[in-house]
């Protein structure tokens, strides 16, 4: 008798999404804050998003055209997320070859070295971004002051980030009290107007590309709020102990890259755990880490340290917190 039933491999249910489908919806959800930077930097963030993303873009192609010799998949948006994002991290004064150095990085060392899409255990952008602050240490924390419609083409006004003066303040022994007086008000900082990378001085812009993703469940609320949520409990008690020394939990929230690491990176579907409970604790662990160096580390800004070293323990968290298979039989008591 010929038996002619095939059983394929799972999943057998197809939820109507593709990687290009999630990537282009990442790279609409990014436009709010991309429109915001072109607002407040001018012309140099269109400079630094465009030589990022067609970097990226190029690479990634001369190395499947030329030495992976496989079929190209530059379309479906994955290069395009890594420019932008990339991009993001950066000054938006930084020089037009230091960009290309860091989308090299990204595609050619941090993605295409490990196999390409999908098989990358690190973000990325983050990677090239950490590297950028380890080579380029000044031209990386040189911060333009945002100015509303800068669209001439004469130098920008540099200055520190937030979270630089309240470092520095504090190491000089400055009270938390006068530091105040120094960094944006709340409504500047929920606007974008204050220094830091193109990508994270608008904390509404970032809640809207995030909630955006949720709604088309790009992404799920797990990461984003365990992480928010952790800096939020960590700075809180801080701040309860010593308002003199340490910031409010706000603070810690809207200056630096803490949204735009919540919401747009730690959400990496490649680099982030599969289960509900793994992306807690992944998430946990990035609050954590990011108030441990901001609060007592060398650097201002923790985020994207953080990140990266939680990514490294992904694979070891869906080992042991992947969900059950479908039949298993669960022993209670």
């Amino acid at each position: 008798m010929n038996l002619n039933l095939k059983m394929s491999l799972s999943p057998h249910i197809h939820s109507g999404n593709s990687v290009k489908k999630e990537m282009y919806g990442v790279i609409w959800a990014l436009v709010p804050v991309w429109l915001v930077s072109i607002y407040f930097f001018g012309v140099d963030a269109l400079r630094v998003t465009l030589i990022s993303v067609l970097a990226c873009l190029a690479f990634e192609w001369l190395i499947q055209k030329f030495l992976n010799k496989t079929e190209s998949t530059l379309w479906d948006g994955s290069a395009g997320v890594t420019g932008i994002l990339l991009a993001f991290n950066l000054p938006s004064n930084l020089p037009t070859w230091m960009i290309i150095v860091g989308a090299f990085v990204a595609i050619a060392i941090a993605k295409m070295s490990f196999g390409g899409l999908g098989q990358n255990p690190f973000n990325p952008a983050l990677v090239a971004r950490v590297f950028m602050l380890i080579s380029f240490p000044v031209q990386m924390t040189s911060w333009p002051v945002p100015d509303a419609l800068n669209f001439s083409m004469v130098d920008a006004q540099t200055g520190a980030t937030a979270l630089g003066i309240m470092k520095e303040g504090l190491k000089n022994g400055e009270p938390m009290s006068e530091l105040m007086n120094h960094i944006p008000e709340t409504f500047d900082m929920l606007l974008g107007r204050m220094g830091g990378s193109m990508g994270e001085v608008s904390a509404l812009a970032l809640i809207l590309g995030g909630l955006f993703m949720w709604w088309r469940k790009i992404i799920t609320w797990h990461i984003p709020v365990s992480i928010i949520a952790t800096i939020a409990l960590f700075t809180g008690i801080l701040h309860a102990l010593n308002p003199g020394q340490y910031a409010t939990p706000s603070f810690h929230i809207l200056a630096g890259g803490a949204l735009l690491g919540a919401i747009f990176m730690a959400t990496d579907m490649v680099t982030s755990p599969m289960s509900k409970k793994g992306m807690l604790v992944f998430g946990i662990g990035i609050g954590l880490i990011t108030v441990i160096i901001r609060v007592f580390g060398a650097y201002p800004e923790g985020i994207s340290f953080a990140i990266l070293i939680m990514n490294a323990f992904v694979p070891l968290i869906n080992k042991y917190l992947k969900p059950n298979r479908f039949g298993k039989e669960v022993k209670n008591g």
